[in-house]
């Protein structure tokens, strides 16, 4: 579930000023719902026949019915409808809730109580009993129906501090052991019912098919069986087993995500077109439905990808069609974070269609949600949404409700588990956790059988991920990128050298911190903790797989100290497998450790021997992702016709096994930047994904219209070439201000480096600076960096056209990692200046010849 701004669907829409539909805009949208209707006709009418009709193990009963029947004849309209909006905790207060009376609301990624990152747990049970007598108060809505609060529940209860956090579904996958994910999602449960929340977004039963994809340790596997088992397991372990103790009050309601196809998008683009047959979406994407959904799973989020060119927010087939008719699902289907604001025609604020397809509850952040309750009130009226089609998605929501006893169970402060802390991060859980992080480990190397380690020996533990929790932890962890977190963060969690450390000290061993790999004493052996840096969907999309591509640091520590004929053991730390060729030829021990979570010392249970010399813990872990054999290998699954990893999917040694693995592993990534394409960022238009924004007194704008003015700066269109191909940005000089060319998540432009390219544009001085001019580039955590262009600016002559060309090391020497770019055009000024910008972009091969080079 995406944690900012949609502004995807703005790319879309018509622009509006003044009521008059911009030309441009408008061509546009027209251009984008026709190809979405002729990319999507032949699919609206699918092969209905491959779908099953699942025996779902919780049926509708008699009682139920009644009651959600008579609920809906003494229901008005506007209650129904504010059933349908769950907005988010940032956006919405206690007498919101009062007021309108939602059928539930969320907290997103990094979203706490009252904005506190520590919030307590007595923080969150008293929103949540805020929230639920609210919604209970019939004072102004007149109604009575208890509200429920979902929550993204990713690995553990991720956003509460001192929760215990599990190892991330890739590594789940690689323990390939259902009962063991059942134990981890009933602790899940408890922990989040400890904080009175009723409702998690889990499990994401996506197959992924290219690990480019930044969601792609949201899996468990590539093999869609291990996900349908998996499935099942979750949702029993977090409702409880339907002839069981089914939504019991250690219980939540579960949410199998995100239907459909999310994880084959074309080149494995987050939020992206998904071209599968229907067989293959039925047989490849769907079959953690068949698990969850039989287990009994009681809700189901639409993805934000588009199948065939179609937004499944908005794809009756799939939604109503298939999901609900065919296969007979009768829970209710909600939204992704505003995605339904991502479908042909619509907006944040109005979209009909996406009810209408199936949609029962629009997620509905920011401010978005009151137009977005009155339009759809409106529209019902207007007869443009059925009222069947209301009542349908309100009986929906009854029913798991009801279900779920949210009518009768107590309000949140006063249920089962609530307030008591000791349940957060508890042994029992903490334990749990430590299992899986032992069995999702896979060997990959183990030259002459270096491991197990004797822990009485002499060790150095390197790398910049062996005493970080946060970093062995990933996304989705106390905030939703994973980033900006300390060890302090993570209180009653083990990093991986604190565990390390614990059983050496035990031994008589000498544990020896040195993220950077330097001594005083040389070591008996090595172990060094390396890895991806923590990201979420978006963010962690990746343009190949080569590891630190163009930034060598992790192998630059392990080549030392095999220089050094010191035994070197890796541990790697990622999301996805990548091509660490390099790494594994400088290894001569290499573990996928994945992302274990905060119970660092299920690593050391498995890589040192006890003091007898004795295997504590042998390798359970088997790869559940083919490994590549080159950078450029991004789609390697099993089964494919062409078949060639560099370690195919099941493998992983035990300590009885030989290493197979050669010490000679081609080091050439195979990357060609040479035909390299330029990288268009404006040319009349903003490019996917990029968009413009004003920045002046503090204060943010999208441009989104021909004309704006902020504080100290104003833009509007020009003609260049063309009509409305430029723009003119004019500084006013009263305070500091910049335009920002910006997109919604990072990007991986490393080729762009290695092309030798050039940043380039086209402008004209309408009046020269009175203050220095800086160009930027930004990337994400706050790297950057800008160049002053004042003087060339100055020699440059008035109101005529020129280009200005920079050679993109310059700005890497500043400090832009290219790997993570955001922002890669900005310009600054704090006096007054009047500039027309255009034809903005990227050239390969052209850094030798650009008018601004960097020694």
């Amino acid at each position: 579930m995406k944690k900012s701004l949609n502004t995807k669907a703005l790319k879309i829409l018509p622009l509006l000023v003044g009521g008059i539909c911009v030309l441009t805009a408008c061509n546009k949208q027209q251009t984008q719902v026709s190809n979405n209707h002729i990319n999507a006709s032949e699919h609206e009418q699918g092969d209905i026949t491959l779908w099953p009709t699942l025996k779902n193990k919780v049926q509708k009963s008699a009682e139920i019915e009644n009651t959600i029947a008579d609920y809906l004849k003494s229901m008005t309209l506007e209650q129904k409808v504010a059933q349908m909006i769950q907005p988010e905790i940032r956006d919405i207060t206690v007498e919101d809730m009062r007021k309108y009376g939602f059928g539930s609301y969320l907290n997103g990624g990094g979203s706490f109580p009252d904005a506190n990152k520590h919030a307590t747990p007595a923080d969150w049970i008293a929103l949540a009993e805020g929230m639920y007598q609210a919604s209970v108060d019939d004072t102004f809505d007149g109604s009575k129906i208890p509200t429920m609060w979902g929550t993204d529940a990713v690995h553990g209860h991720n956003n509460v501090i001192g929760a215990t956090l599990f190892p991330h579904n890739i590594g789940l996958g690689a323990a390939n052991n259902p009962a063991l994910i059942e134990q981890i999602a009933a602790a899940t449960a408890v922990e989040v019912m400890a904080t009175g929340i009723d409702w998690v977004f889990a499990p994401t039963v996506a197959v992924v098919r290219d690990d480019r994809w930044g969601r792609t340790y949201e899996g468990y596997s590539e093999d869609p069986a291990i996900v349908r088992e998996y499935s099942a397991a979750i949702v029993n372990g977090l409702q409880g087993r339907a002839d069981g103790d089914f939504l019991s009050d250690k219980r939540v309601i579960s949410t199998v995500k995100h239907f459909l196809g999310d994880g084959g998008t074309v080149n494995g683009d987050d939020q992206g077109n998904n071209i599968d047959t229907e067989k293959d979406l039925y047989n490849i994407h769907a079959q953690g439905y068949i698990g969850g959904l039989t287990a009994g799973s009681q809700s189901v989020m639409a993805s934000f990808n588009s199948w065939h060119g179609k937004k499944n927010h908005g794809n009756k087939y799939l939604l109503t069609d298939v999901l609900k008719t065919q296969m007979g699902f009768d829970g209710f289907v909600v939204g992704d974070w505003n995605g339904h604001g991502q479908v042909a025609g619509c907006t944040n604020e109005s979209c009909p269609q996406a009810v209408n397809a199936g949609l029962d509850i629009f997620m509905v952040p920011t401010g978005a949600w009151k137009p977005l309750y009155n339009n759809t009130i409106a529209q019902v009226k207007a007869g443009t949404i059925p009222m069947a089609r209301i009542n349908d998605a309100v009986a929906r929501i009854l029913r798991v409700k009801l279900r779920a006893g949210l009518f009768e169970k107590p309000s949140p402060a006063k249920r089962k588990f609530s307030g008591k802390l000791a349940l957060i991060g508890s042994p029992a859980h903490r334990d749990i956790a430590r299992q899986a992080v032992q069995e999702s480990l896979v060997l990959l190397k183990n030259n002459n059988h270096l491991l197990p380690l004797n822990p009485s020996s002499n060790i150095l533990i390197a790398g910049d991920a062996a005493d970080n929790i946060g970093k062995q932890s990933g996304g989705w962890s106390i905030t939703w990128q994973g980033t900006n977190n300390q060890n302090a963060d993570f209180p009653g969690a083990t990093s991986i050298y604190a565990g390390l450390k614990t059983q050496i000290d035990s031994a008589g061993g000498n544990a020896i911190l040195s993220p950077t790999g330097e001594f005083t004493s040389k070591p008996d052996v090595a172990i060094v903790v390396f890895g991806e840096e923590p990201y979420a969907e978006g963010h962690g999309d990746k343009d190949n797989l080569e590891f630190e591509r163009n930034n060598k640091r992790s192998l630059k520590i392990l080549k030392t100290l095999k220089q050094q004929n010191i035994p070197v053991v890796s541990v790697f730390i990622s999301g996805r497998p990548m091509w660490v060729n390099s790494e594994l030829n400088a290894s001569d021990a290499f573990v996928a450790a994945w992302l274990p979570g905060t119970e660092g010392q299920g690593v050391a249970d498995v890589l040192l021997a006890d003091v007898n010399g004795q295997v504590q813990h042998d390798f359970k872990g088997k790869l559940s992702f083919s490994w590549p054999k080159s950078p450029l290998q991004t789609a390697v699954n099993k089964g494919d016709e062409h078949y060639a990893p560099l370690l195919p999917y099941g493998f992983g040694l035990t300590y009885k096994d030989k290493s197979t693995l050669a010490n000679n592993l081609n080091e050439e990534s195979g990357v060609d930047v040479s035909n390299l394409a330029a990288l268009s960022i404006f040319n009349g238009s903003f490019k996917t994904p990029w968009r413009l924004f004003l920045n002046s007194n503090n204060k943010q704008h999208q441009v989104a219209s021909n004309s704006v003015k902020l504080g100290g700066i104003t833009y509007r269109t020009e003609d260049k070439t063309i009509q409305e191909d430029a723009m003119v940005f004019n500084f006013i000089g009263s305070s500091a201000s910049y335009i920002e060319i910006n997109s919604n998540f990072t990007e991986d432009k490393v080729a762009y480096i290695e092309a030798n390219s050039a940043l380039s544009f086209s402008y004209k001085i309408n009046t020269m600076p009175t203050e220095q001019v800086q160009l930027g580039m930004k990337c994400e955590q706050g790297c950057g960096g800008e160049l002053n262009i004042t003087n060339e600016l100055k020699n440059s002559a008035l109101n005529t056209w020129q280009t200005m060309s920079i050679d993109l090391t310059c700005f890497a020497k500043k400090g832009v990692d290219f790997a993570r770019v955001t922002s890669p055009f900005i310009i600054k000024t704090a006096g007054k200046f009047s500039v027309s910008v255009a034809d903005i972009s990227f050239k390969p091969q052209s850094a030798e010849t650009a008018k601004i080079k960097c020694e």
